[in-house]
C-alpha cells in the first residue's frame, strides 16, 4: 500500500509542478499586449497602354497597398510610385505584356504612378493619380489571412 500511495502523491506533485509551469508561461507580459493588427492589405490592378496608366480603384483607405500593373505598350517601362510622404518606389523594367508589382504602406495623401522609359518617346505617357484617404479598419476579425 505505501508504494503505491508514493507514486500517486509523486505524480500528483510532478502533474502540479508542469501545470504551475504551463500557467507560468501563457501570455502575459509587454510583448504580448492585445494590440490591433494592421488592415488587410488592398490589391490595385492596372495598365500601362500608349495613351496612359490605370489604376483602378484609384480611392482606398490608408494602409498595405499592392499595385499590380500590366504592360500592354510594345516598349519596356518601368513603374514609378510617388507622392505622400515616402520616397519614390520604383520597379526594374516591365518588359511588353508582362506585370510589375509595388507594395506599400500607404498613409494619407495623392500619388501618381509613372511609366518611364530608358527610350526617347514622342509622347510621354500619363500617370494614374491614386487617393488614399482615412486609414482602414484593423484585420482583427477577418479570417483565414496569412
Amino acid at each position: 500500500m505505501r508504494i503505491g500511495g508514493r507514486i500517486r502523491k509523486g505524480a500528483l506533485l510532478s502533474g502540479a509542478a508542469s501545470a504551475v509551469l504551463m500557467v507560468a508561461g501563457c501570455g502575459g507580459g509587454k510583448d504580448f499586449a492585445d494590440k490591433p493588427r494592421p488592415a488587410a492589405p488592398v490589391q490595385l490592378t492596372g495598365v500601362i497602354t500608349a495613351s496612359g496608366v490605370t489604376v483602378s480603384p484609384h480611392k482606398v483607405g490608408a494602409g498595405p497597398v499592392v499595385i499590380i500593373v500590366s504592360n500592354q505598350t510594345e516598349n519596356s517601362h518601368t513603374l514609378t510610385l510617388d507622392g505622400g510622404d515616402i520616397p519614390p518606389v520604383r520597379t526594374g523594367p516591365i518588359n511588353p505584356l508582362d506585370t510589375g508589382r509595388i507594395q506599400r504602406t500607404l498613409d494619407p495623401g495623392s500619388y501618381t504612378v509613372e511609366a518611364g522609359s530608358e527610350h526617347a518617346v514622342s509622347k510621354e505617357i500619363p500617370p494614374a493619380h491614386l487617393e488614399i484617404g482615412k486609414p482602414r479598419p484593423s484585420s482583427n476579425n477577418e479570417v483565414e489571412l496569412p
